[in-house]
């Protein structure tokens, strides 16, 4: 089972078996056979996350997984001073206990010292003894009172000496149990964090299975859809080479906007509400009838054709190297305005009944305003720069109920007409998909094609020209204004480690570092939008990071709050775009 958007990617690419028309009446060698104008829309949210349940189970286990972790680290942490603490205080009851066993030795030496002189002296003496020590019977009595103090002392400090013993013994037995307890306490968290690791694999590991199927997918839908913008470009070629063959030559835009005064050869094209201006056709030998479109309808033409296959960016993408929806009509027709409300505004409208290769056709629906603009190859495809396929390409027309309005730039501009905006309060569109606003100040916007977190391909990214680090092409491009600025300051190249991060990769990171890394598929660097940086702006207090802080907003980039000192996850090397 796969995410909503990747299937809307399918059922896309599955129209590309279909045979492609051969050039009838009025219209050139059809591009690529669709679904037709009433054909379900795809699904145009961005692939913010799995729809596949199995996989945003796997995601949702990983966070759990990531927080018991966090929560077992700041315990592990607690555990490990207070075994620390026992293990002192049971080191200082243990010498404690020794020195009070060499007092009591002392004491003992002293007091059996004492007790054989005491022993000595103990024996009845004999009338002669009497009368050689003492001189009276006070002497006498004097003497033995003595003899009973040293005794008293001698009791005195034994025992205090085997209290103290006693005491020391006491306390080193209740530090050793708390040794103990507490030893076994982190055992037991240790245990416990080996056991959510272990978990943490076992979901990377599963991940892994899961997301191939995916990542498949997402690889055929690309070939898919390069094979269908080849064949649009192979059936454009056909038809100018047509329009050569049969000795026409495309005529300026001003000989075609009066069906009434044509070039010689050509005769008007019926519409809707009858002849139509800015485009003829001529009919040949044989009866074939073959659309004259206006030499700069042609260029434009060819302009978005040449684009097929280039990045999709959300905003001021017009080109060479990647464009907006908007951005690309701009690239394509050179006079037209450059947002698609001005393009919508400004451009001289035609019913949508008689559009034709070379219009631009505006997409909505109503409710969410003008959303997205293409270019119209027939009626049933047209050239956009989409962000759900993150890319230059050949899609489907929407239905009549998401046509907005068609316009036709041959005709030249026309006085400002409304334009319809989006219902209050909704979030906002762009080139067919949600733009998302920042998650927080300084933080990027996270998803914005229809492609999953770590799942967007190589065509949809940019190279920032150092090894193979690519982002998105915006960010891409605004890194590279950035690092030109870092070397001229320090005379050295700004320093990269990691930058677009594959989903495989934010896999293999979340496996081997489960407490740190993101979960899979919510990574910024799964959009192409973070980098993580070296050279000394992995430290706070470096003139390397204090520069980056200060310049890197006018660039577009910020290190986000959450990476900041205090906002939790200290991470000065992480860099976010923001716009």
């Amino acid at each position: 089972m796969l995410f909503r958007v990747l299937a809307a990617l399918v059922a896309v690419s599955s129209l590309l078996t279909q045979p492609v028309a051969a050039a009838q009446q009025s219209e050139p060698p059809r591009p690529e056979a669709g679904t037709g104008p009433g054909a379900p829309v795809p699904d145009p949210r961005p692939g913010e996350a799995f729809a596949d349940p199995a996989v945003a189970a796997l995601q949702r286990t990983a966070t759990d997984v990531q927080r018991e972790l966090a929560d077992l680290s700041g315990l592990v942490e607690a555990a490990a001073v207070e075994l620390g603490t026992a293990t002192r205080a049971a080191d200082a009851a243990r010498a404690e206990r020794a020195a009070a066993d060499e007092v009591v030795a002392a004491r003992q030496a002293e007091v059996d010292e004492f007790a054989a002189a005491l022993l000595a002296t103990q024996a009845r003496p004999g009338g002669l003894h009497v009368l050689l020590t003492v001189d009276g019977p006070a002497d006498f009595l004097q003497g033995s009172a003595m003899v009973e103090r040293m005794r008293a002392d001698t009791d005195a400090t034994l025992t205090a000496a085997l209290d103290r013993q006693e005491a020391a013994a006491a306390a080193e037995r209740a530090a050793a149990d708390a040794q103990d307890t507490a030893a076994q306490r982190k055992a037991d968290l240790d245990r416990r964090t080996a056991d959510a690791t272990n978990r943490a694999a076992a979901v990377s590991s599963e991940m892994r299975g899961r997301i191939a199927e995916t990542d498949a997918a997402v690889v055929a839908a690309q070939r898919a859809q390069r094979e269908r913008n080849e064949r649009t470009a192979a059936n454009w070629r056909a038809y100018t080479a047509r329009l050569a063959e049969a000795g026409i030559t495309p005529p300026p835009a001003a000989a075609l906007r009066d069906p009434a005064r044509l070039p010689p050869g050509l005769r008007a094209l019926p519409g809707r509400d009858g002849p139509q201006a800015g485009v003829a056709e001529a009919v040949l030998t044989g009866g074939e009838r073959l659309l004259v479109l206006p030499a700069e309808t042609i260029a434009a033409v060819d302009t978005a054709i040449g684009a097929l296959g280039k990045p999709y960016v959300p905003a001021k993408g017009e080109g060479p190297v990647a464009y907006s929806c908007d951005g690309l009509v701009k690239a394509a027709f050179g006079s037209v305005p450059s947002a698609i409300g001005e393009q919508f505004a400004t451009l001289a409208p035609v019913p949508a009944a008689d559009a034709q290769p070379g219009d631009v056709v505006f997409i909505g629906p109503t409710r969410l305003g003008v959303q997205s603009v293409g270019v119209v190859l027939d009626g049933r495809t047209m050239l956009a720069a989409d962000a759900r396929l993150a890319g230059v390409v050949v899609t489907d027309l929407p239905g009549p109920d998401t046509v907005v309005g068609v316009a036709r730039p041959a005709l030249g501009p026309r006085p400002a007409r409304p334009v319809p905006s989006a219902e209050p309060g909704g979030l906002a569109w762009r080139c067919g998909s949600v733009q998302l606003p920042p998650r927080g100040p300084g933080e990027a916007a996270g998803a914005w094609g229809g492609y999953p977190n770590g799942l967007i391909p190589p065509a949809a990214l940019c190279r920032i020209g150092v090894g193979a680090h690519a982002l998105r092409c915006d960010a891409a491009m605004s890194y590279r204004a950035m690092a030109e600025a870092f070397s001229a300051a320090f005379g050295r190249p700004l320093c990269i480690t990691d930058s677009y991060r594959t989903f495989a990769a934010q896999v293999r990171l979340y496996g081997e570092k489960p407490a740190l890394a993101a979960v899979p598929g919510t990574s910024n660097h799964g959009w192409g939008l973070a980098v993580d940086l070296c050279g000394g702006i992995q430290s706070f207090t470096s003139p390397e990071y204090r520069w980056l802080a200060a310049n890197g907003p006018r660039f577009g980039w910020s290190n986000p709050a959450w990476a900041r000192p205090g906002g939790g996850r200290e991470e000065p090397w992480h860099w976010e775009y923001t716009g």
